[in-house]
C-alpha cells in the first residue's frame, strides 16, 4: 500500500485522490462515482479556465453530467479575500450543484469555503503542485483585515493531473516546493511543543507528514525542470500535508512559525513592485529565517539556562495585553495580537516548569531538533536550486522589515513556535543581533 493510499484512510472528507499522468481525462468518471446523479458547476478563474476548466467542461458535457454555465472570476488580482467567498455564495445559494474547482491554492480555498457555508461537498481538480492546501481541512482566506483559517471540509474528491502539473509555470511549482520544505521547520516547531508539554505529537499526523518528506524534498532541479517523477513526489508530499491536517483538524501538522510571517505580511497588505506575493515565495523567506534561528538555538546551552532571570523579564498577562494592543495599534487588525498572546498566555509558575523541563531535558531535545531541521545553507541552495527566493528583498521585504516580523509574527498566533521559545527563554533579541548585526546573515 502507497503512502498515499495509507494515508486516505485517515482522511476525514476526502474519499478519493487521484495522483496520475492524465488523470483529468477521468473526471467525468470520477465525478459519478462520487456524486452520482449530481449536477456540476466548474468553478476557476479566466486563467485555469483555459489551462483545464474548458476541457472538463466540455469532457462532462459529452459524457451526461448536467452542468450549469462555469462560473470563473475574471478579476486579474483575485485573492483568497472573503469578499470572492460571497460572491460564489450568492451563486451557489440558487441550485443545488457540486462545485468543481479547478486551480490552484485560491481557487481551491474560495471554494472549499462557499461550498461549505452552501452546505455540500466539493471536486477539486489541481492545476499546479504550488501549496498544501487541496486536502486539507480548513481554508486560509483573509477577512476583516487579517489572514484567517475558516473550518471546512477538504474536497470529497481530488485529481491531480501530473502532465499538467508538470507543466505549470515554475514559479508555482517552486511556491509549492517552498510550502512543503516550510514542513521541516513546521515539524521542529511542533518538536519544542511537544517537549515543553504544550501540545503532544499528533503521532498518525506526524507520520503522514514527515515519513517521506525528505524524499519527495530530494530533486529541486528536477522540479524545477518539470520532471514527472520529481513533481509527483513533490505532488504526493503536499498532498499528503492536506491529509494531516484533515486527521488532526488543525494546520499543526504543516504549518509553523514560517507561516507566521506569510500570515503577518498578507495582513499587512505587503506587495512587491504593486504585486501579491505568492504564499509559498513568501513561506520561503519565512522558512529561511526560521532555519537560520534555529542554527543559533541549537548552538544555546539550555543546560545553563538561568531561568529565574528568564522569569524576571517574562511580562504579567497584563503587560502583555497591553504591548500586543500598542504593537498592532495603527493597524487594520488591533486586536489580533491581544486575542492571540491571551489564549497562548503562560503564568510565571506554569513557565517555570516549562523552562525546567528545557533545562533537564536540552540534550535530547536537541538531538531530536538536529535531525529534523536542515541546516541553513542547505536549505538556501535547495530553494535557490528549485527557483524560490531566498533573499527577503526578493520578495520586496527589506532587512529591518524581516528584523521586525521575528517580533510581531509570535503576537499573531496562538501556536507555539521557535519565537515564542526564544520569547519565553529571553534569547530572542539576542539571536536577532546574531543575525543581524555585524557579519550576521542579514546584517543591517
Amino acid at each position: 500500500m502507497s503512502r498515499v493510499e495509507s494515508a486516505l484512510k485517515s482522511a476525514r472528507e476526502t474519499k478519493a485522490l487521484i495522483i496520475d499522468e492524465n488523470s483529468s481525462e477521468k473526471a467525468h468518471a470520477l465525478f459519478k462515482e462520487q456524486f452520482p446523479n449530481k449536477p456540476a458547476i466548474i468553478v476557476s478563474d479566466a486563467t485555469t479556465f483555459g489551462v483545464l476548466g474548458e476541457s472538463i467542461t466540455k469532457q462532462f458535457e459529452s459524457n451526461g453530467i448536467v452542468q450549469l454555465a462555469p462560473f470563473i472570476y475574471q478579476d486579474p488580482e483575485i485573492y483568497a479575500a472573503y469578499e470572492y467567498v460571497q460572491k460564489l455564495v450568492g451563486a451557489l445559494s440558487l441550485h443545488d450543484a457540486i462545485p468543481v474547482a479547478v486551480g490552484s491554492g485560491t481557487i481551491n480555498d474560495l471554494t472549499k469555503l462557499a461550498a461549505h457555508l452552501t452546505n455540500r461537498q466539493y471536486m477539486c481538480v489541481a492545476t499546479a503542485a504550488s501549496m498544501d492546501g487541496y486536502t486539507a481541512f480548513g481554508a486560509s482566506i483573509t477577512a476583516n483585515g487579517a489572514k484567517q483559517t475558516f473550518n471546512c471540509p477538504a474536497p470529497q474528491l481530488c485529481i491531480a493531473d501530473i502532465k499538467v502539473l508538470s507543466q505549470a509555470p515554475n514559479k508555482m511549482t517552486a511556491a509549492g516546493y517552498a510550502d512543503l520544505f516550510a514542513k521541516i521547520t513546521a515539524g521542529a516547531d511542533w518538536i519544542l511543543a511537544d517537549a515543553l508539554g504544550i501540545e503532544p505529537i499528533d503521532t498518525t499526523a506526524w507520520s503522514i507528514v514527515q515519513d517521506g518528506l525528505h524524499e519527495a524534498l530530494s530533486d529541486p532541479e528536477g522540479i524545477k525542470n518539470g520532471d514527472v517523477n520529481a513533481i509527483n513526489k513533490l505532488t504526493e508530499g503536499l498532498m499528503l500535508g492536506g491529509f494531516a491536517m484533515q486527521w488532526s483538524k488543525s494546520s499543526r501538522p504543516a504549518s509553523g512559525a514560517e507561516h507566521q510571517f506569510s500570515h503577518l505580511w498578507n495582513m499587512e497588505h505587503h506587495l512587491n513592485n504593486g504585486e501579491t506575493v505568492s504564499h509559498g515565495f513568501q513561506v520561503s523567506i519565512g522558512t529561511l529565517a526560521i532555519t537560520a534561528l534555529y542554527d543559533l538555538v541549537l548552538n544555546t546551552d539550555f543546560g545553563q539556562l538561568d531561568i529565574d532571570a528568564a522569569l524576571k523579564q517574562w511580562p504579567t498577562l497584563k503587560q502583555l495585553q497591553s504591548e500586543s494592543l500598542q504593537l498592532f495599534k495603527d493597524t487594520d487588525f488591533p486586536e489580533i495580537g491581544l486575542q492571540e498572546t491571551t489564549a497562548k498566555y503562560t503564568d510565571h509558575q506554569q513557565l517555570a516548569k516549562q523552562l525546567q523541563i528545557l533545562k533537564d531535558n536540552w540534550p535530547k531535545i536537541k538531538a531530536d531538533l538536529a535531525k529534523q531541521i536542515v541546516p541553513f545553507e542547505e536549505a538556501k541552495s535547495r530553494l535557490g536550486k528549485v527557483g524560490a527566493p531566498t533573499e527577503p528583498e526578493q520578495i520586496g521585504i527589506c532587512r529591518k522589515q524581516l528584523k521586525d516580523t521575528f517580533i510581531s509574527a509570535q503576537y499573531i498566533r496562538r501556536r507555539f513556535t521557535v519565537l515564542d521559545l526564544g520569547v519565553r527563554t529571553g534569547y530572542l533579541n539576542q539571536w536577532l543581533n546574531q543575525l543581524f548585526g555585524k557579519g550576521g546573515i542579514w546584517e543591517i
